[in-house]
């Protein structure tokens, strides 16, 4: 079929990433196909490209998508990027497209579910309630309070080895300022960012932390954005003692609040359990499919 691809720029670049966009429409300008190249600008992923791309289903298979891949994978390789990374619903249209157009399987994520109406709300609680020799817990709403800044920011290594299988993702390089915009980019989307930390009772240190991004009325469903604890500290059940916190705030601050979602690698096997043993459901899979240019 004939088609138009128009280039289009993100106009607010965020702190650690830029994008590119492409608008494909037919020959009367009606719009069939888009595609969203990010390019992450940190240290530690400036090889790194992130492809989000759609199709109107009445008009795949006649060379939308392919077009619009071909435009973001020539823009990527343009940018001396090393790898292009997207992702797609186990079984669907995208998952066999590019299986199709050469990228690798690299990541298999569980999607699960905690319906807060089913949650068992006694046994969550007496997790919160366990003590936990040399920890205790704290929390916060938005943006880390300075005093603690720092430190939180120490601790996101937490996630430099969370089990990504062959995902060429790089090392997020993690300090006080990218903290600070990351919490800024939620509440500018009108949504509430609550962490609960866990802190070593020795020297005030944070450990381990659980981020839930909850919509801004309250209602609807909530989404865990991560939950690490530093090496040196694990085997403490710090994981556990942190979600169910965070489960229990969001209930009680958000009667309103149907579920929280989470996603988790399934070579993930700890985070796993830990979702399991809370209530979580799985929902679906999706695979992160990785190109080497």
């Amino acid at each position: 079929m004939p088609l138009r691809l128009t280039p289009l720029t993100d106009p607010e670049p965020k702190p650690s990433s830029r994008r590119l966009a492409w608008l494909a429409s037919d020959d009367d300008g009606v719009p069939v196909g888009s595609a969203f190249l990010r390019l992450f600008t940190k240290e530690g992923q400036e090889h790194l490209a992130e492809l989000e791309g759609a199709v109107h289903p009445e008009e795949r298979r006649q060379g939308v998508g392919g077009r619009l891949l071909d435009a973001a994978v020539a823009a990527a390789r343009g940018e001396g990027r090393r790898s292009l990374i997207a992702q797609a619903q186990e079984g669907s249209p995208g998952d066999r497209f590019l299986a199709a157009r050469g990228f690798r399987r690299v990541l298999t994520l569980t999607y699960a579910r905690l319906p807060l109406a089913d949650a068992g709300f006694d046994r969550i609680a007496g997790i919160v309630e366990q003590p936990h020799s040399g920890y205790e817990l704290t929390s916060w709403d938005g943006t880390v309070p300075a005093h603690l800044a720092g430190t939180f920011a120490d601790s996101r290594r937490a996630m430099d080895d969370m089990p990504m299988e062959d995902t060429d993702y790089g090392t997020v390089a993690w300090d006080v300022d990218r903290v600070v915009a990351a919490a800024a980019t939620i509440a500018e989307r009108g949504e509430l960012l609550h962490t609960v930390a866990a802190v070593d009772s020795t020297d005030g240190s944070i450990v381990g932390f659980s981020e839930l991004v909850v919509p801004g009325d309250g209602r609807g469903d909530g989404q865990h954005y991560g939950t690490g604890v530093l090496p040196e500290h694990r085997g403490h059940g710090l994981g556990l003692w942190m979600k169910a916190e965070s489960i229990k705030c969001a209930r009680e601050r958000h009667p309103e609040l149907a579920g929280l979602l989470t996603d988790t690698a399934d070579s993930n096997t700890r985070m796993i359990a830990i979702n399991d043993s809370l209530g979580y459901r799985p929902t679906h899979q999706a695979v992160e499919y990785q190109l080497d240019l």
